[in-house]
């Protein structure tokens, strides 16, 4: 036999520093196996689901090793890929593996105990017990035992685990911990007979016994009687067409199985879409699209990253869907990241189209189990191992790929590849460059607007660059008509948020039996409301910042922590009705569209009205087959749809994206705009842009109409080489929070000062950012410049020990330390 390992170090899905060291108890050593999960015990009473990270003989602790309890499943959930990609993020983004472990298993896979309370015993006269004890002790002797988010419900008790804890040190209350799994297979209930019964004879006699339970009688004959049954084609149906019967019964039923005439048969079921789809051949290439394959494969054959520079509509996708096939052919597995899950609803209907039931969907819209099947199908556990496409958001990239071929990184510049919050706090992007790198596969970023980093790494030779500057079938780029908006308020000429202009221009197209899409970057109905009299703004009580006005549901609403509260229709502070709304948001442009256009269907997309994967699609789909006149959305409508029959696109206030204080305000604004606008004439004819802005000459205005990314691009890496910011210095930003703004500036003041004694950095700060409280935690930053010519490795590893110095001191308690690396 082969000599065991003793001891393995485990990942626990916590934002704890390293790993623990656990004892493998001698009737495990067959099972464990590096990347399993097992049930551990952690701190006093509480146990978690970890994964093996490393199996050893020479625990290097000073503390007591406690055993492994037991092994979840008979095979690893993580590989050996995985695991190597998990460590380099946490080296790269400063985090910790357990915050990289939670980001990267479905929520259906971790598991924690929960605690169970119960009475141990009622205590005697002699006990002298507080008002809220004795409250506590009657609430539990009614009970046999309660969890503690239950009991938190029930029992309005301040302080509650102050008084728990010392009925329990008085042996009054006990408590039991209980780990159970969260995911659980979907099954389906199937009926057949039991052999005894598969005799035509004993069957018939039986039913003649059955005089006195015509229901069971009835429900045996259905059964029989079915068409597949009576003609052999099957030996068993779903339970559920026999709750069909007339007068079914459940008693009836199972006094059926009782008799051993009947039994029930439970299959697992996947809760993935696997119906069978039509596959037709992909679309042949136009010479310009095949031109730009064979440039994308020859970078590839170079082992270099591949950047497919393509105006909006040039038919991109079409190209991905050639590489795609290609990897499938080699038995591969192709990773599809897009940069929002709206997106997923119209791609997958085409990957679907072309690759059936090999392509599966991977974003957090989708339920616990859904992803724990997919992830499941993905690892080779499943009954049906199909899935070798994956189309998903950012967390895709953590999934168990055993044979990456080709990542494809649809809207490369998008933002919303970038996690913020919580840890760890990655690009999805530069990630899965690195992922790809472990798995030897190929990369294809793809875009109309390249990020300013992605594109100098194209044209300094570190990525090949493939263009693509001409539209599918020669369609021509939409025209776009600048509004002045200073100069149409002046005139008095303006209705509402709307110019003559796009006015008249909605109501041509719309007559075309064409549609529109407005863009306006602010939900909600209006930014906020302010007293006229005494100028009074109704503010978040745990944020810096106003409550924005959602007249559907009458409430104000802090975009930054939920808080809500009615709207006072009358002023708190000087007790007049002189509240009115400033700005503007989607829903008062939908509101005055009803007025404008009271024919028209219009509809609202944005966080409020596409909260669900049901939500989103219906909206997408609705647009698509032309249900819908007029979609009103943010900055959700930019982001790479596709429709066929929009004549019009209406930017609404493209001076809000402007003069947002981000060393990238002008990419991004260039990005945005540009993107919205592609959405207009992309299959049939020319499209119109009417772009309002009070600001015409601005350099991004005249760059958007001109279309002209490379001047902009000039212009801005030349400031960032000026300024030193990204792609000639690398940044790391370090928030401190703390419920105490007085703690928080001095700890931060301190941190910055040791921070500028590491050789070669350059510390901005500390400085409070434009929202400098939320959640009643105050906020102060620290940006860190880190020039290409430092060490990086070596200088993040002082970073993270200074870092961490701080978060264990107990000078600073309560102090949070967040390094955010590649921040913005």
């Amino acid at each position: 036999m082969a000599h065991q390992k003793k001891f393995a170090d485990i990942i626990l899905p916590l934002a704890v520093t390293g790993t623990y060291t656990y004892r493998v108890p001698e009737r495990l050593y067959s099972q464990v196996i590096t990347g399993m999960r097992v049930v551990v015990p952690f701190g006093s009473r509480k146990y978690y689901s970890g994964i093996i990270l490393k199996l050893h003989d020479s625990p290097s602790t000073g503390f007591k090793i406690r055993d492994i309890q037991s092994v979840i499943d008979p095979f690893p959930v993580a590989n050996a890929y995985q695991l190597d990609f998990w460590k380099w993020m946490t080296e790269y983004y400063l985090c910790t593996l357990g915050e990289v472990m939670k980001a990267a298993i479905p929520a259906g896979l971790k598991m924690e105990s929960e605690t169970f309370y119960f009475l141990r015993k009622i205590p005697g006269k002699n006990f002298q017990l507080e008002p809220d004890e004795l409250k506590l002790i009657k609430f539990l002797e009614e009970r046999n035992e309660i969890r503690l988010k239950d009991l938190k419900k029930r029992v309005k008790i301040k302080d509650l685990s102050k008084w728990l804890d010392i009925l329990i040190g008085r042996g009054i209350v006990s408590t039991r911990e209980q780990i159970r799994e969260r995911y659980r297979p979907k099954t389906v209930t199937y009926v057949k007979l039991n052999e005894d019964y598969q005799h035509k004879e004993k069957r018939e006699d039986f039913l003649d016994s059955l005089d006195c339970a015509p229901r069971q009688y009835d429900l045996l004959k259905a059964f029989l009687n079915d068409r597949r049954i009576a003609l052999e084609e099957v030996t068993e149906i779903k339970k559920e067409k026999l709750k069909n019967v007339p007068r079914y019964s459940e008693s009836a039923f199972q006094a059926l199985i009782r008799k051993k005439v009947l039994k029930v048969i439970k299959r697992k079921v996947t809760r993935l879409e696997m119906a069978e789809v039509p596959v037709t051949e992909l679309n042949p290439l136009t010479p310009l699209q095949q031109g730009a394959l064979n440039e994308i494969k020859k970078i590839f054959n170079e082992g270099k990253v591949a950047l497919l520079h393509g105006i909006t509509s040039s038919g991109k996708t079409e190209i991905y869907f050639h590489l795609i096939k290609e990897q499938i052919s080699l038995g591969r597995q192709v990773l599809y990241l897009l940069p929002e899950i709206v997106l997923t609803a119209q791609i997958i209907r085409r990957l679907k189209s072309v690759f059936g039931n090999q392509v599966g969907i991977y974003h957090s819209r989708y339920s616990d189990a859904e992803r724990v099947e997919t992830y499941y199908n993905l690892l080779g556990v499943s009954e049906n191992n199909l899935i070798r496409i994956i189309l998903g958001a950012r967390s895709a990239i953590f999934l168990p790929f055993n044979n990456l071929g080709l990542i494809i990184i649809d809207e490369e510049h998008e933002n919303t590849y970038k996690q913020s919050d919580p840890a760890p706090r990655y690009h999805a992007r530069d990630s899965a460059i690195i992922l790809a790198g472990m798995h030897h596969a190929n990369v294809l970023l793809g875009t109309a607007t390249p990020s300013f980093e992605t594109y100098y790494n194209a044209l300094s030779g570190k990525y090949g660059l493939v263009g693509l500057n001409e539209r599918y079938s020669k369609v021509e780029l939409p025209e776009i008509r600048v509004v002045n908006l200073r100069e149409q308020y002046r005139k008095k000429i303006m209705k509402s948020h709307f110019s003559p202009v796009l006015l008249k221009e909605m109501k041509d197209v719309l007559e075309k039996k064409q549609q529109v899409i407005l863009f306006q970057n602010r939900r909600g109905f209006s930014l906020y409301i302010e007293c006229v009299s005494c100028g009074w703004i109704p503010l978040c009580k745990s944020c810096d910042v106003s409550l924005t006005y959602h007249k559907q549901e009458n409430r104000l609403v802090c975009h930054y922590c939920g808080y809500s509260m009615k709207n006072p229709g009358i002023c708190p502070r000087c007790d007049e009705p002189a509240l009115e709304t400033r700005g503007f948001g989607t829903e008062k442009i939908e509101e005055e569209l009803a007025i404008f256009f009271p024919e028209m269907e219009t509809v609202r997309f944005d966080l409020d009205t596409a909260n669900s994967k049901k939500q989103y699609e219906k909206i997408i789909l609705d647009f698509e087959d032309g249900k819908t006149n007029i979609l009103v959305g943010t900055q959700i409508v930019s982001k790479g749809l596709d429709f066929d029959n929009v004549g019009l696109v209406g930017i609404l206030n493209a001076d809000n994206l402007l003069n947002f204080p981000n060393f990238r305000a002008y990419e991004r604004s260039y990005q945005l705009l540009s993107q919205v606008a592609g959405r207009a004439g992309r299959k049939y004819e020319k499209g119109l842009v009417v772009l309002q802005t009070s600001d015409p000459e601005n350099i991004v205005i005249r760059n958007v109409l001109g279309n002209d990314y490379n001047t902009i691009y000039n212009n801005q890496i030349t400031e960032r080489k000026s300024f030193k910011y990204p792609p000639f210095f690398r940044l790391i930003k370090i928030s401190l929070r703390h419920r105490n703004y007085q703690i928080l500036g001095v700890a931060a003041k301190e941190m910055a000062n040791e921070l500028s004694g590491i050789a070669g950095l350059h510390v901005l700060g500390p400085q409070y950012p434009i929202i400098s409280r939320i959640k009643n935690w105050h906020i102060q930053d620290i940006l860190i410049k880190i020039p290409r010519t430092v060490h990086l490795k070596e200088t993040k590893k002082k970073i993270h020990q200074l870092v961490l110095h701080y978060k264990i001191t107990g000078k600073y308690k309560s102090l949070d330390v967040i390094p955010d690396v590649d921040p913005y």
